[in-house]
Order: structure tokens, then C-alpha cells, then sequence
């Protein structure tokens, strides 16, 4: 299909209130074609934090204007004579949080190299609010249509729903990629701060991962039940016991953090890791976290560290552990049409645990 049949079209964001449902529908220019490039019609899109976040420039000025959204599944429409994956027109593809990286065009990257690109230092492009290479602004999946470089495109397995799919691509691989990493599995006790979007993904993953015992951590116990049917083996809740840091000091290996705030116990969340304990920081809050006393660091070995997203090679091993370990998000479809209530909903806290859009 050529480019000329179909228009960029989706939710704007045009200043800081566009948080507060004042997106507006209009059409927008994608980056300039390239043949590595694949355009997809866009039918389902989670809706992330990152996203408010970007809208209200709480990371920093948006390029307004600006349409959010890096969690994309859709259908193939155009594919570049370059374009990497054997992709054909109507395979159905997914779109996350990076929609490009320096792939060794800049000199020598040695993320890239490494199968690293997610902490490529020099082409690292968003999915939203980035700048290409080749000079184009990237828009998001709030939209009718999306065109991303193939390198970050990827095949959907039949056996995974498009609306489950969506948020796999962000929160799903931004809380797999560090549990993985530091080694969540046998042997093994995590705990999960926060269970929403991410925070959910994190316990299902580590419950898949075989770790001994998962632990949810929340202010309170609304989400308990929740918590328990998603795997997690024991909670906390950290507002209605005032000992809850030194009932379960040091029963933690890893402790994965979705929680985006800057005012949030951080010192008490480390004292529940043993010695050599990981703290994993995934939360990016607008005013950066709280301060670090050193002395828990120094005597028992802690770790502080954070992980960002996940590269291409870990995106596609990510699904196929979501189909053999049959990993279901928790997710509600919302229209399009009705993406601006929807995120005002998101920022009050109220998905349980994904919102996704889909266009009718």
C-alpha cells in the first residue's frame, strides 16, 4: 500500500495540560521514509506512566506537539526494500519504548555491538517526543498509524491476544529484563514495590522465573487479593504496620521498585534486603528520588541500580517465556475515541492493572 493511501493522524498533546484529557485528534508528519523503515496500522496501545509523565514535560520540555504512546501492536501496511525481520503486509508486529539506536551507524557503539541498544549513547531514539537520525520527530501509537525502522519492530506470537501483546512491549519487558538479569529464580525471594502496571508484570515474571518466594509491597492491602492471584507468596503493606521494615529486615535477595515517587521510604525498602542485596530502581519520579544514607550500603554490600526497557533481542525472548509460561497481563480495553479520559483515569491511579486502547 503506498504511503499517499493512508494519513498520520492520532491524540496531540500540545502543551502541559494535555494530562488533564486536552489532548486533541489531528494529523501529524512521520519521520522521512527510509527503506530499513516499517509502517504498521496501529490497533491496540497501552497506555504507560512514561506517557503522562511526557505530557506534562515532568522529565524535562516535550517537544509539544506531541503523541504519546510505546506500546504498539498493529498490522503491517508498507516495508521497506532494507527492512530487516521478513516482515510482509498484514503481519501482526509490535512497537515498544525504542524506536531506534545509533545499529553502528555513528562509529563504533559498543552497546549496540553488545546487542545493548536500549543504552546506545548515541542515536538512542524514543518511541515518542525523540529525534531521528535522519532529522524526522518521532510520534507515538495514540494514533491510527505508526512507521518505525524494522530493527525495532517485532512479530507478535499467534498465541498472545494483540490487547495482552501491547503492554508486554513497555512494562512487560522493562520489569523481565532486570529480573533476569540479576538473576531472579531458585533460590531466590524478590519483592515487588507497587503493584500496577509494571508492578503486576514484575510478580507474574518472577513467579515464572521460579523464585522461591514473591513478595508485593504496597501502602496498603487493597491489592493483596490481587497480589496473591498474580503469584506474589507473601505481602506488605507498608501503611498499616508500622514494623513492617523490621519484621521482614533482611528476607530479600532483589527487589524490583515500580514506585515513581520522591518521597517513598527508601531507606526502610533497603533495610529488607539481605547482605549483597539488589535494589532495582524502575520508577523515574519528576523530582528524582529520596536521599541515600550510606551506612546500610556500606555494612551489608547493598547494590542500588536501575535498568532501562529492554533490547530487541530480549523483547522477542520475552514473548516466547509469555506464551511457554502462559503469562497473562491484567488488562482492560478502552476506545480510542475515548484516549483522553483515559489517561486522567491513568494518573488517578485506577487501571487494574493496564489500560489499552484499540482502535475501532
Amino acid at each position: 500500500m503506498p504511503s499517499s493511501d493512508y494519513k498520520f493522524q492520532g491524540w496531540l498533546g500540545h502543551d502541559s495540560s494535555a494530562v488533564q484529557g486536552m489532548m486533541q485528534w489531528g494529523e501529524y508528519k512521520p519521520k522521512p521514509w527510509e527503506e530499513t523503515d516499517v509502517d504498521i496500522k496501529v490497533t491496540h496501545c497501552g497506555i504507560c506512566g512514561s506517557d503522562l509523565h511526557t505530557l506534562r514535560s515532568g522529565w524535562g520540555p516535550t517537544d509539544y506537539p506531541c503523541c504519546v504512546g510505546h506500546e504498539i501492536v498493529g498490522n503491517v501496511v508498507r516495508v521497506g526494500s532494507k527492512a530487516e525481520g521478513g516482515f510482509k503486509v498484514g503481519d501482526r508486529v509490535g512497537v515498544g519504548a525504542q524506536n531506534d539506536s545509533c545499529q553502528g551507524r555513528k562509529g563504533d557503539c559498543e552497546m549496540c555491538t553488545s546487542g545493548l541498544e536500549n543504552y546506545c549513547p548515541k542515536g538512542n531514539v524514543g518511541t515518542y517526543n525523540g529525534t531521528y537520525l535522519n532529522g524526522g520527530k518521532s510520534y507515538g501509537g495514540y494514533a491510527l498509524y505508526h512507521r518505525s525502522p524494522s530493527h525495532f519492530v517485532f512479530k507478535i506470537p499467534d498465541a498472545i491476544p494483540s490487547a495482552e501483546a501491547a503492554p508486554m512491549l513497555c512494562a512487560g519487558v522493562t520489569t523481565y529484563t532486570p529480573l533476569k538479569h540479576h538473576g531472579a529464580g531458585p533460590g531466590k525471594t524478590v519483592g515487588v514495590i507497587g503493584l500496577g502496571g509494571l508492578g503486576h508484570f514484575a510478580v507474574m515474571w518472577a513467579k515464572a522465573l521460579k523464585t522461591d518466594k514473591v513478595v508485593a509491597i504496597s501502602r496498603s492491602s487493597a491489592k493483596k487479593e490481587d497480589a496473591l492471584k498474580l503469584g506474589a507468596d507473601d505481602f506488605i503493606a507498608t501503611g498499616e504496620d508500622a514494623d513492617w521494615d523490621t519484621k521482614h529486615a533482611s528476607t530479600l535477595d532483589i527487589i524490583i521498585c515500580t514506585v515513581s515517587s520522591s518521597s517513598m521510604p527508601l531507606m526502610q525498602y533497603l533495610s529488607l534486603l539481605r547482605f549483597d542485596g539488589t535494589f532495582v530502581q524502575l520508577g523515574a519520579p519528576d523530582e528524582g528520588l529520596p536521599t541515600i544514607v550510606q551506612f546500610p550500603l556500606l555494612f551489608k554490600r547493598l547494590k542500588i541500580t536501575g535498568s532501562a526497557i529492554g533490547a530487541p533481542s530480549v523483547i522477542m525472548e520475552m514473548l516466547q517465556f509469555a506464551v511457554d509460561q502462559k503469562v497473562k497481563p491484567w488488562v482492560e480495553q478502552i476506545s480510542m475515541k475515548n484516549a483522553n479520559k483515559a489517561i486522567v483515569d491513568m494518573d488517578a491511579g485506577k487501571p487494574r492493572y493496564r489500560y489499552v486502547l484499540y482502535n475501532e
